[in-house]
């Protein structure tokens, strides 16, 4: 270093000096000079000494710093790599967790799908429970009225009897008791007629024929079809629906063509001065 180079010169310098004198005596000068050459060696050894215990420190120093950086940048790289990391791990897990939440969501729908199919299924069974269990009261109602009301024929003898005695009101009340009590029965559909014949004496034509339309309807085979289609003809020629009320009268002397109500039905016909047939074949 230039320090050490510096007191290299000076000691060659003296012994060049040293060389070059006469072997026979040394002046004070040269003395005081080589006792100055000697401490300036020796200021330059102290200051190299110095020099170099700075620059040790100062390396040591350097070193310290450089390991301390470095173990800071292992320490942030390490840090780096562990966010990375836990992003990644987060990243995971968030798509993790979205996915369970979707399958959450969609057992959800699926949950709320059965749910409404069983209250649907609760509500059929509690308007089934509902619908059977006024049934069964309607049932036990008719039944206990069936044992206040009176036999089938007494009940039926008693209504013919007023209906024949033009005791219209209390015929109808009659009437409708035994539809009530006995709907099942063949003098059932003869009540629903005799219903008719009185709506028909009193004017209302519009109720007669629904009436009659029940005995055809309800009981086809019963003794009072072919009388109930004549009035339901008669009927609806009141109301003034004579296509109607003709072709009543037509499908009557079709289906009972030798009846005497069939008689009855072409005299009407001829009065009104249609045929009893249509071209058509009606």
């Amino acid at each position: 270093m230039r320090l050490q180079r510096v007191s290299t010169l000076l000691a060659l310098f003296s012994v060049l000096w040293l060389g070059v004198m006469p072997a026979w005596g040394v002046n004070k000068e040269m003395v005081q000079l080589q006792t100055q050459v000697e401490q300036l060696q020796q200021q330059m050894t102290a200051m190299q000494r110095s020099f170099d215990e700075r620059m040790g420190v100062m390396k040591n120093l350097v070193e310290q710093d450089t390991d301390a950086v470095n173990k800071v940048a292992a320490a942030l790289t390490s840090l780096q790599n562990t966010l990375q990391k836990q992003q990644g791990d987060a990243g995971g897990k968030i798509d993790q967790l979205s996915g369970q939440i979707q399958a959450l969501n969609d057992t959800m729908d699926e949950l709320k799908v059965r749910l409404a199919k069983v209250s649907k299924q609760l509500e059929d069974m509690q308007a089934a429970q509902q619908s059977l269990a006024a049934s069964q009261a309607q049932q036990q109602a008719q039944q206990q009225a069936q044992a206040q009301a009176p036999p089938p024929d007494v009940l039926y003898n008693n209504a013919l009897r007023d209906y024949n005695g033009a005791k219209n009101d209390l015929a109808s009340q009659e009437f409708s008791d035994y539809i009530k009590f006995y709907p099942n029965t063949d003098l059932a559909g003869n009540s629903y007629f005799y219903l008719a014949e009185i709506q028909y004496r009193q004017g209302n034509f519009q109720q007669a024929v629904q009436n009659y339309d029940l005995v055809l309807q309800n009981f086809p085979s019963g003794n009072k079809a072919a009388s109930a289609q004549l009035k339901k003809g008669f009927a609806l020629l009141e109301l003034g629906k004579q296509d109607d009320g003709v072709r009543e009268l037509r499908h009557l002397l079709q289906r009972y063509p030798h009846s005497p109500e069939a008689l009855q039905a072409r005299d009407r016909l001829r009065k009104l001065g249609v045929p009893a047939t249509s071209r058509s074949g009606e």
